[in-house]
């Protein structure tokens, strides 16, 4: 509910207070006195598209605050919560307007976007006139009016799940379509591949345990020869048997020198000693350099394969073992895709039947409601005399959605006979105001929490059928909130709360003023708009009547 509307220094209002009520709360005045300024300075802060210079001639900006209750649950609470803004029984909306066009705004003392006051004012306001582009008369959102009105939460979640799930079974069927188109358009070279790199069956590090073995043998090939010759010069061909003989031609000749030669003979068996362990030593090395050549070979040779088919598929040599298990299942996905394709197309079929079912139900408890509907709407035209006019929801089949497969407008027929067309183009401006009256007292139920606007809805009617739509209005502030801007006396005389917006003149300055009228003044206000500037009491007397008559 609207609490408290403050406004500074825009158009011709310097300062205005207004404290809202709930009930039925009317706006009157003489035209041009500055009703529609009120409706400009509410759309402003909550951040509607409207006129660009709304800033008081002379002031440096100009400045409106709105104060709404916000119980808890409200709609509004989660607009709150999704823009990360605090949120509390109370909401504070402010917005100024400098005189240079730059706007800002606040919520809760929070700076906050245009984008965001209007999705906030979604779930606050709702504005109803002959200029109405925003709710009933915007054919867009008929279908969303219908399904509030029939209460179709549930048959609208039950589709949307329906609709997620055949959206997901589409995507996973159109891509494995895509991944087999591309699997077809390689199917050459991935055959061709996962053969080659199957006969050739790399393994992870095979690369650098080659390259060790491969130089080791190579390192051998060039120091054996060495190493040989170094045998037999050692062994018993050379210094070995050399020394073999020099130690036995000694221990012979030993017996004539009586010890001269026992030193000699001692260090010569020494130096045979250490001659034959370093001639063993030798000869096992060289036996451990031994290798068979054809060895070499094959290792270069499976060296050189890896190393080529690594550069051929652009991979380090380890990665080939990855290369070929991804290869392979990219072949073994093209030779299941037929089979994994039937799979998808019967989820997809079955999501899709499901999608159909949720969505046929939906469409027939849309027709029953809105069958109801117009029914209901033609019946509240009967007291607003337009008795003759037709209602009807229409519908015609849209592009499968989230929200089912219909296209809903509301299409009206003010005379018996005459073509039935959208309520904006077939109309006129009385007519129109009383099908958005009848329309919206029909589908009122369950936004109590909503504050509902007003503006000249009773235009070019009076009498009886003036009484019936102040009849309708009041009806509609039970227990909620409804504020009117209003010409009509009849209409007036239902307000719960009434107020007189002036137009004053001082210092050759033209202000408007905005008073809370007494059961004195409430009077003297209905005779003005039912006799004119010059107040009888012929037209006090009429406008008690109104009065008590509303009562």
């Amino acid at each position: 509910m609207l609490r408290g509307l403050d406004i500074r220094d825009l158009l011709i209002i310097d300062r205005l207070e207004l404290d809202f009520q709930p009930g039925l709360n009317v706006l009157t005045g003489e035209t041009g006195a500055g009703k529609s300024i009120l409706l400009d300075s509410l759309g402003f802060v909550l951040g509607w598209r409207g006129r660009a210079d709304l800033v008081r001639s002379g002031a440096a900006q100009g400045e409106v605050t709105a104060i709404f209750d916000l119980p808890p649950g409200h709609a509004a609470r989660a607009v709150l919560e999704e823009a990360g803004l605090p949120a509390s029984d109370e909401l504070i909306l402010r917005r100024v307007n400098t005189s240079e066009g730059r706007k800002t705004a606040w919520i809760n003392d929070r700076r906050a976007s245009g984008e965001v006051l209007r999705r906030l004012s979604e779930t606050l306001v709702e504005l109803h006139g002959q200029h109405d582009d925003r709710g009933l008369l915007n054919a867009s959102g008929h279908r969303a009016i219908l399904d509030r009105f029939a209460g179709h939460d549930a048959l609208r979640a039950a589709t949307r799940t329906t609709w997620r799930a055949r959206q997901d079974a589409t995507r996973a069927l159109e891509a494995a379509r895509a991944a087999l188109a591309d699997a077809k358009a390689e199917e050459d070279f991935l055959r061709h591949a996962v053969a080659e790199l199957e006969k050739l069956s790399p393994e992870p590090g095979e690369d650098a345990r080659l390259d060790v073995l491969r130089r080791r043998m190579q390192g051998a090939e060039k120091v054996r020869e060495d190493i040989a010759r170094a045998s037999a010069i050692l062994g018993p061909n050379g210094a070995e048997g050399a020394m073999g003989d020099a130690l036995r031609w000694l221990d012979g000749a030993a017996e004539g020198t009586e010890g001269g030669l026992d030193d000699a003979i001692a260090a010569l068996s020494r130096a045979l000693t250490e001659l034959g362990e370093a001639s063993d030593g030798v000869t096992r090395c060289l036996e451990a350099l031994d290798f068979d050549p054809y060895e070499l070979e094959q290792t270069e040779e499976r060296l050189f394969a890896l190393r080529g088919l690594a550069r051929k598929h652009d991979v380090a040599p380890d990665d080939l073992a990855d290369l070929a298990e991804a290869l392979s299942a990219r072949l073994q996905a093209l030779d299941s895709g037929v089979e994994r394709i039937a799979d998808l197309e019967r989820d997809f079929k079955q999501a899709d039947a499901a999608y159909e079912k949720a969505a046929q139900a939906l469409t027939a408890s849309r027709q029953e409601h809105a069958a109801k509907l117009d029914r209901a709407v033609e019946a509240e035209l009967a007291p607003l005399k337009m008795d003759r006019a037709r209602f009807e929801t229409r519908f015609t089949d849209g592009e499968p959605g989230p929200e089912g497969r219909d296209e809903v407008s509301f299409t009206v027929a003010t005379n018996p006979g005459a073509p039935a067309g959208p309520l904006a183009k077939i109309a006129s401006g009385g007519e129109l105001s009383r099908f958005l009256l009848a329309l919206k007292v029909c589908l009122t139920g369950g936004e109590p929490e909503l504050t509902m606007i007003f503006d000249e809805i009773d235009r070019g009617v009076g009498g009886a059928t003036a009484d019936a739509v102040g009849r309708r209005l009041a009806d509609l502030a039970k227990g909620g909130q409804v504020l009117v801007v209003t010409h009509s006396p009849q209409v007036a005389a239902r307000a719960a709360h009434h107020w007189q917006v002036a137009k004053k003149v001082e210092d050759e300055v033209t202000l408007s003023t905005v008073t809370p009228l007494t059961a004195d003044a409430r009077v003297d206000e209905l005779a003005r708009m039912l006799s004119g500037d010059a107040i009888t009491e012929e037209a006090r007397a009429a406008a008690r009547r109104l009065i008590g008559d509303a009562a």
